[in-house]
C-alpha cells in the first residue's frame, strides 16, 4: 500500500489508509453524504473503538451487529448513519471473508484487467458501479495498481490530471478542487433536472 494517501488530511487516519487495504476499501464505502475528509477518517475511528491498530475483517464480520452499529454511532458518530454504515460494513467484511479469505488485497493484487478489477469491485457489497470505478481510479492513481485497460474501466474518474473524485485528493488544494467540481456538478445537475420540469409546468398552467 502507500503511505502518503492524504484523503482524510489526517496523518494518523491517512497512514491507516496507506497500509490498510480493508481500510481503504471501508473509506470508500463510507464516502456518501457525508464530507469526503469524515468519510475517509472513519477507519481510524472504528479501529480504535475496536482497541485495534488496524481493521480485522474476521472479527468484524464476526461482531454481533448491535454492538457494533452501537460501536459506530457512539459520538462523535462515524457516519451521518452510522447504523445503516455499521450493516455495510459487516457484510463488505463478511463478503471478504467468504470469497477471499479476509484478504481485502486480494481484491486487486492479481486482477488480469482492468474490466476484471471492476467486475470485482462491483461484486462488493455497496459497491454500485459508480463507488466501485471512483476506487478503481484511487487504486490506479495512488496505490500503483494499474492493470492493462484501468483507466479506460475507470471511465472519467481515470483521467490524468482531473478532479472528479477521491481518486484525486492529495492534499487540501486537491481537495478544495474536487470539492468545487462535484458542487459545480450538482448545480448543473439541478438546473438540467429543472428545464425538463419547466415545459410540463407550462402545459399544466
Amino acid at each position: 500500500m502507500d503511505d502518503t494517501i492524504r484523503l482524510a488530511q489526517q496523518p494518523e487516519a491517512d497512514e491507516l489508509l496507506g497500509r490498510s487495504p480493508l481500510a481503504a476499501l471501508t473509506g470508500m464505502l463510507l464516502d456518501q453524504q457525508v464530507p469526503m475528509e469524515k468519510a475517509f477518517a472513519g477507519p481510524l475511528a472504528i479501529a480504535q473503538r475496536l482497541g485495534e491498530d488496524d481493521l480485522d475483517p474476521h472479527r468484524i464480520a464476526a461482531y454481533d451487529p448491535e454492538a457494533f452499529a452501537a460501536l459506530l454511532s457512539a459520538k462523535p458518530a462515524v457516519h451521518r448513519y452510522p447504523a445503516a454504515m455499521a450493516k455495510r460494513i459487516q457484510q463488505l467484511c463478511q463478503y471478504l471473508v467468504e470469497h477471499y479469505d479476509g484478504d481485502a488485497q486480494a481484491v486487486w493484487r492479481d486482477a488480469a484487467s482492468g474490466r476484471e478489477l471492476l467486475d470485482r469491485l462491483t461484486a462488493l457489497p455497496g459497491y454500485g458501479k459508480q463507488k466501485a470505478q471512483i476506487f478503481l481510479a484511487l487504486l490506479g492513481k495512488q496505490f500503483g495498481v494499474t492493470p492493462e485497460g484501468w483507466r479506460q474501466a475507470a471511465g472519467a474518474y481515470g483521467e490524468a490530471g482531473s478532479y472528479r473524485s477521491v481518486a484525486d485528493i492529495t492534499g487540501p488544494e486537491s481537495l478544495e478542487k474536487v470539492r468545487a467540481f462535484k458542487q459545480q456538478a450538482k448545480r448543473e445537475a439541478k438546473a438540467a433536472s429543472a428545464a425538463k420540469q419547466a415545459p410540463a409546468g407550462r402545459r399544466k398552467a
